[in-house]
């Protein structure tokens, strides 16, 4: 027999010893699982189909995954369809946006929006970009601006150092603000030099004295970054009205807790509302407070719902004086997002932007405050479609979160809370952040806020106007239940002014 029959002969036996071996240990495995899912009193199912029960929680796990990338169409998936994901990743790529054959979008739906295109449109040498806006006139610092679509409040903490670094270096390089969220102001929102919102949430992170309350020397002390444009105080959040911000514990590292000032390695849970603002009167006194010591502009962010509340306020603003209202109001949508809250509050409470926002706008015009305030959208805007609507209905300026997200390379994995993000963005796993490198994705955030202020642009200048916030609701329909549109100004008329 020569070697290599040999040879041959005994890598066949070894193979087979091998097979007979790992069959042995599956075998063996299977077994433990079977006694385990037989004896074990939590599941029904795995103790009436012991092992093969497992395959129902892989598939369940592994749907969400085929649904997003083989079985939904482009415009089905939610929370954001492929369609619209696909936009932003092309526009923070700067690849061309051009698409061929038509419309694939359902412009019989209901809700749907459309855009009148005017019989003459601006010609481009008449168009003009975004006009300077100024918020707070009459602050010490008011703050003038030409950004009309910028990012919206994440905290360092949500999302990880790499995602703030690369938002804010972007933020610079674009031209636009960037809201800290909640969570504090960190030497990495400040590194890129961007415009900033501070962000002021129930627990007042980074501004609180150790009992929780608002310590107006630490305010002083963030006011005095010159970075620091404005300051928002946050009553509640699109995705969780009612509920405060909520930070797993494994994301409370030390450095975290340092700029938050909170127990490390313990769960962030703000209160459900600001300790110290009980009525209408308490929230101006507030807003009042913060603007006078930081002498920038103030105002709040809420889910809004409940039009008698706006007629309170602005009832109570008009009696104190014109001087006492916020400088601006941040409208979140009930559909907005958050990387955790309960599923009650993301699904049922609140209302969503196409209510809400007008409802605003109508009552800052019935109070004669629409001059003092300005409007801030915010709420699944990350299409130039979803902007202009908004401008449509009164927005100023619109804001994102998951928009810029998506141009970072977010995929929608859904795992925020879980401190499992594949791409690094919410994540505080060394091991998955070395996958986010900012200096890749400073230029993507820079393209995608460019783009949409571009494409935003197209819309305004085919309705016939100079520059997009000169769009008004005449300049838009909605698709009703039939299948016909209405205008927005007939399906949303504007009041008149309340005599004061």
């Amino acid at each position: 027999m020569s070697d290599m029959q040999s040879f041959l002969i005994s890598f066949i036996e070894f193979s087979a010893a091998l097979f007979i071996f790992a069959l042995g240990v599956i075998g063996l495995i299977i077994l433990v699982i079977y006694i385990m899912d037989i004896t074990q009193t939590r599941h029904a199912l795995l103790r009436n189909y012991p092992v093969i029960g497992h395959f129902r929680y892989i598939f369940e796990r592994l749907g969400e995954f085929f649904r997003q990338y083989f079985f939904a169409m482009d415009r089905e998936e939610l929370p954001f369809n492929r369609a619209q994901r696909s936009w932003v990743y092309r526009a923070a790529k700067n690849v061309s946006n051009t698409v061929a054959f038509g419309s694939t979008k359902d412009l019989r739906r209901a809700g749907s929006v459309l855009f009148i295109n005017s019989p003459f449109p601006t010609l481009d040498q008449d168009a003009v970009g975004c006009v300077e806006t100024t918020i707070g006139r009459d602050c010490c610092s008011p703050f003038t601006t030409k950004a009309i679509f910028c990012i919206s409040g994440m905290s360092y903490g949500a999302i990880s150092k790499p995602a703030v670094l690369s938002l804010s270096h972007g933020a610079k390089k674009a031209g636009i603000w960037m809201n800290t969220g909640e969570g504090g102001l960190s030497p990495y929102h400040l590194e890129g030099g961007c415009d900033i919102v501070f962000q002021i949430g129930t627990a007042k992170n980074g501004v609180s004295d150790c009992n929780g309350n608002l310590d107006d020397n630490l305010l002083h002390e963030v006011a005095a970054h010159e970075q620091v444009k404005m300051f928002e105080l946050k009553l509640s959040q699109g995705a969780k009205p009612g509920k405060g911000g909520i930070l797993p514990a494994e994301k409370v590292t030390e450095e975290i807790a340092n700029i938050r000032h909170i127990p490390v390695g313990k769960a962030a849970i703000s209160p459900n509302r600001h300790t110290d603002v009980e009525s209408n009167a308490d929230l101006l006194d507030l807003i009042e407070r913060i603007r006078t010591v930081s002498g920038k502009p103030t105002g709040f962010k809420a889910v809004i719902s409940d039009a008698a509340w706006l007629e309170d306020l602005f009832t109570e603003i008009n009696q104190r004086g014109k001087a006492f209202a916020p400088d601006f109001i941040t409208v979140d949508s009930a559909d907005g997002g958050t990387g955790a809250a309960p599923l009650p509050l993301i699904d049922d409470m609140g209302l969503p932007l196409r209510e809400s926002l007008p409802m605003l706008e109508d009552m800052l015009i019935k109070y004669g405050l629409r001059d003092r305030v300005k409007i801030i959208a915010s709420g699944k805007l990350i299409t130039p479609a979803d902007v202009a609507w908004a401008i449509c209905l009164g927005a100023d300026f619109c804001v994102s979160a998951r928009g810029f997200m998506f141009s970072l390379g977010c995929i929608q994995a859904l795992q925020c809370n879980k401190n499992t993000c594949p791409t690094g963005i919410t994540t505080h796993d060394k091991g998955l952040q070395k996958g986010l490198i900012p200096e890749s994705k400073i230029d993507h955030v820079v393209a995608y806020a460019h783009n949409i202020t571009h494409e935003v642009g197209i819309i305004a200048h085919s309705c016939g106007v100079k520059e997009p916030r000169a769009l008004a609701r005449k300049h838009a329909r909605i698709v009703m239940a039939n299948a016909l549109s209405v205008p927005l100004d007939e399906l949303h008329p504007y009041p008149t002014t309340q005599e004061q």
